[in-house]
């Protein structure tokens, strides 16, 4: 009786295939689920670990830091050190980086052997020796599961029949009692039993070892985590190695070259720096690449055609720029070349953060600049040079006034009040953009708007800037000569004692300053008055054209239609001035609108 209860009890779900994870229980179920990603995790990390190795495996401490690149780039250091003499700062620093580098690839040699030995060595064992073994004892123990449960089948058809494998339990026993006088041939039944016993022999063993493989790796799991934590506290003890040892080796380094003067830290940029903070720093009123130039151009450039509107060469311009920045100018050298004094100075202008203008006034600017009526638009102009801070305000005095004294010159450089304000409007306003649409915003700024604004500025600078501004030269014999624009404050010398070109000066000047007479100043706006009469022919010409063939005079008008006649005159004269004037601004506008767009 008993034997048929065990058999019944063996083959109790005969009717339902068993899966290796149902004969283990539920933790080793959460267990064996972690086998394979642990498995991958240790493999990926431990190819690009050996990756970031910056030297070969299982190489000795000499030899690993000799492949180091840090130990390359110290040994480049010690051959490139030697062409200095003793005492060039370059060797210096050179010997100390040098040595600077050695240790550093000492200390990288040393975090990657410790790497190795903790990180790379344990993440190669697991993922290629314990976890593969698991996965192996994993895999027989599916199979040997299905072999019992073949085995159980077969013993179960053979002994019982197929009405063995339904669920009714009174029918199954009476098949099972009947089985024992079944005419069925008992040698074939008796085999059957021993071999799904022995495959359950078999199956009970491979799960015992493999159950003992997943509480092994659970109880491991935490070692295993402590792999990647290592790898941190590595990294974090080089890092800070490193770091420490830079940062002491470089204080004294520099801490040696300050006391020592070797080193001589460069003067702060004068291009792109903020107007207040450059004046503070150099302690000036006048910012200095706009006082050195203009001290330069007063030399040598006031009768400089084209100046402002030529270019000079590239080269030139950044070398001035470099020499600002330095704060050492050799005006002599640059005298030659006031186009790249020009460039230079349009480059500090345009290279400001800030317009001399300022944005905050861009718009009231505008607003000045559209009254119709001048004395509107004067007041409003020199309204709005009140907001403007003190700085900004010096600054632009001093450059306008500087042009209005190179527009005394417009017979000579072609330079009109109307044409220095189409070349330098986009460096003194331009509105606050950013982006790609900021070159297009400072090249619509050159437009017709911008050149109100400027032009009278330049024009009608005495009015607008009442106090005198003095341009200081350094002349070769160590003596200052003073130019004194606007209203001066003490009696000016001669323009042939002050060691420049002499320049015209208007009639509203003070007296005991030569004056220009009117026929050289040709001003490129409407005409004020009728041209002069022309003068009377002398004596002697007279009578030398008297002794030639008189020509033949038509009669004289009448009174009336000559007056209409003189009218008609003036008029088309006036008006083909003026259009040739439009003209003329439309083109500047064009050419600099292109000049800025492709430059």
């Amino acid at each position: 009786m008993l034997k048929q209860f065990s058999l019944l009890k063996q083959f109790g779900n005969v009717g339902k295939s068993q899966d290796a994870t149902d004969l283990l229980s539920e933790d080793l179920v959460l267990v064996e689920q972690r086998i394979e990603p642990t498995k991958k995790a240790a493999q990926i990390i431990h190819k690009k670990l050996i990756g970031c190795l910056q030297s070969p495996q299982g190489l000795e401490p000499d030899r690993r830091m000799k492949k180091l690149p840090l130990m390359m780039l110290s040994v480049s250091m010690a051959e490139s050190f030697k062409d200095f003499d003793g005492d060039s700062t370059i060797r210096k620093v050179l010997e100390m980086c040098c040595f600077m580098q050695n240790l550093l690839a000492q200390t990288l040699a040393d975090f990657e052997m410790k790497l190795e030995k903790d990180v790379l060595e344990p993440l190669n064992k697991l993922s290629e020796e314990d976890l593969p073994e698991i996965l192996k004892n994993k895999r027989q123990f599916a199979k040997l599961t299905t072999d019992w449960n073949n085995a159980r089948s077969r013993c179960c058809f053979a002994c019982m029949g197929a009405a063995l494998c339904k669920p009714e339990l009174p029918l199954i026993f009476s098949r099972i009692f009947r089985s024992q006088t079944s005419t069925g041939p008992q040698a074939k039944q008796d085999g059957l039993r021993e071999e799904m016993e022995e495959a359950w022999k078999r199956l009970e063993t491979i799960k015992d070892q493999y159950s003992a493989d997943l509480y092994h790796f659970a109880t491991k799991e935490d070692e295993y985590a402590s792999y990647f934590t290592r790898l941190l506290e590595l990294q974090a003890e080089y890092h800070k190695a490193a770091y420490e040892f830079l940062e002491k080796n470089i204080t004294e380094l520099k801490e040696s070259h300050s006391q020592t003067g070797d080193i001589e830290f460069p003067v702060r940029k004068v291009y792109g720096e903020p107007l207040l903070s450059h004046l503070k720093s150099c302690n000036q009123e006048i910012a200095l690449p706009i006082q050195e130039c203009v001290n330069m151009l007063l030399r040598t450039g006031l009768r400089e055609e084209g100046l402002f509107r030529l270019a000079a060469a590239a080269s030139m311009v950044k070398k001035l720029k470099f020499s600002l920045d330095s704060g050492t100018v050799d005006q002599a050298e640059f005298n030659a070349d006031p186009h790249a004094v020009a460039g230079a100075l349009k480059s500090y202008l345009r290279e400001l953060p800030e317009p001399l203008m300022t944005f905050e006034l861009y718009n009231d600017w505008f607003k000045a600049a559209g009254e119709k009526e001048l004395e509107d638009k004067l007041e409003k102009l020199r309204a709005v040079l009140q907001k403007l801070p003190s700085e900004n305000y010096n600054n632009l005095r001093y450059l306008i006034q500087f042009l209005a004294c190179l527009s005394e010159q417009q017979a000579v450089n072609r330079m009109t009040p109307s044409n220095i304000a189409i070349v330098l409007g986009p460096n003194l306003l331009w509105p606050r953009t950013e982006g790609e649409t900021s070159l297009l915003d400072m090249a619509s700024a050159s437009s017709v708007q911008v050149v109100t604004i400027i032009e009278p500025l330049i024009q009608y600078s005495k009015t607008l800037f009442p106090e005198g501004t003095s341009f200081i030269q350094n002349k070769s014999n160590n003596k200052d000569s003073v130019i004194i624009y606007g209203k001066p404050k003490a009696p000016v010398a001669p323009s042939s004692q002050a060691g420049i070109l002499p320049t015209p000066l208007p009639r509203s000047f003070p007296a005991g300053v030569h004056a220009v007479p009117e026929a050289e100043l040709q001003v490129a706006t409407k005409p004020q008055a009728l041209p002069s009469p022309p003068a009377s022919v002398p004596e002697g010409a007279s009578q030398r054209k008297a002794l030639g063939k008189r020509p033949k005079v038509p009669p004289p008008l009448p009174p009336q239609q000559l007056t209409k006649l003189c009218q008609v005159h003036l008029l088309a004269s006036v008006t083909t001035e003026h259009n040739m004037l439009i003209t003329l601004r439309f083109a500047f506008c064009i050419w600099l609108f292109l000049l800025l767009l492709f430059s």
